[in-house]
């Protein structure tokens, strides 16, 4: 199948499977403090990944582009809702561009609608440096987006089959480009051995992508004639990911995402150690849904209910989100414990 036309599948089905919500935020309970001592004039909502700086800690995550017209449309309404609120923009994987000049068009649109916002390249990690570079060069990017997609190529009918040498590359690419270097699960979580292995070759940050999102897994099996349904619970969740990988990296940044939907999911990534919260289905869904001017309205009350909530909690800055003490139950508690993470680290802080 031409690369476009799985472009607007990924959508179609992106939409119709949805987002079911296993993403273990259910487990993660703030600690409430009933002399906060602050105002919520003093909330500052700042967040830096490497050396850039974002007004928001809150970001539209990588959805799309590669799929002609429809695609093109898509990633316009999102700039534009990126310029208007003040937040960072990931595009979806630019290698149909790179291999079909005619699909470039629909990742160029988003400097031009957007053109002096904070925007993420984005390639797997088959890509090589010169690939990357020209990524980078073809929307002006501020950092680069390598995803890792192993699950999905599998359960794709014509997904890649051969991964070596990922690691290599991102290295290679780390060492070449002039941006940040971001790693980025696409739904299936990150362990806290992938993290460091990344932070070792020197990227900048790593977005867990955990399970409980869209689900990519569902949506390349509705696309097979016979389904391989045992990856369809392959992952670990998006609050186990963020917090095994907050236990052992120090020099990298975390990203969370997978199945954020509100404020409060929002609060819980960075609390866990999360410094940047990338959105991409619950958005992608209010904008064909709904529209433009309903994701605006959305995405500045995210920001209204993670002021009310940071001031609840009685934390001025995203620094101090990441310090406020949680207690950690459920399926995400028992995972942590096994996987050799005192939970306590949160709840007696």
């Amino acid at each position: 199948m031409e690369r476009a036309k799985r472009k607007l599948q990924h959508i179609e089905y992106a939409l119709s499977t949805g987002q079911r919500r296993l993403h273990g935020f259910e487990d993660i309970t703030f600690v409430h403090n009933s002399l906060p001592n602050i105002s919520t004039a003093h909330i500052d909502l700042q967040t830096k990944i490497g050396e850039l700086s974002f007004r928001s800690p809150i970001f539209i995550n990588a959805m799309t582009g590669g799929g002609g017209e429809e695609t093109t449309k898509i990633n316009e309404q999102l700039a534009y809702v990126a310029n208007e609120c003040g937040i960072a923009m990931a595009v979806g994987s630019q290698m149909a561009a790179l291999k079909d000049e005619r699909e470039r068009q629909s990742f160029t649109i988003i400097r031009q609608v957007n053109k002096r916002g904070i925007v993420f390249a984005n390639l797997g990690s088959e890509a090589t440096v010169e690939q990357a570079k020209r990524a980078i060069d073809m929307i002006e990017a501020n950092a680069l987006q390598i995803h890792l997609n192993v699950v999905q190529e599998l359960v794709m009918p014509e997904g890649d089959r051969n991964f070596c040498g990922a690691l290599s590359r991102i290295e290679q690419i780390v060492s070449a480009v002039d941006v940040p270097v971001i790693v980025k699960e696409v739904g299936f979580g990150m362990s806290k051995e992938t993290a460091r292995q990344l932070e070792n070759v020197g990227v900048c940050a790593v977005d867990v992508g955990g399970f409980g999102g869209t689900n990519f897994a569902q949506i390349e099996n509705k696309r097979r004639e016979k389904q391989l349904a045992y990856f369809n619970e392959w992952g670990i969740t998006t609050t186990a990911s963020i917090a095994e990988v907050a236990a052992e990296v120090q020099r990298i940044r975390i990203i969370g995402s997978g199945g954020v939907q509100n404020a409060l999911d929002v609060a819980k990534c960075i609390a866990l150690g999360a410094s940047a919260v990338g959105m991409a289905g619950y958005m992608l869904r209010l904008l064909i849904e709904q529209g433009v001017e309903a994701l605006i309205a959305e995405i500045h009350q995210l920001h209204e209910d993670l002021t009310l909530i940071m001031t609840a909690l009685g934390t001025r800055t995203i620094a101090d989100l990441q310090n406020v003490p949680l207690v950690v139950t459920g399926a995400t508690y028992h995972w942590l414990r096994e996987r050799g993470i005192e939970t306590t680290r949160y709840s007696q802080r």
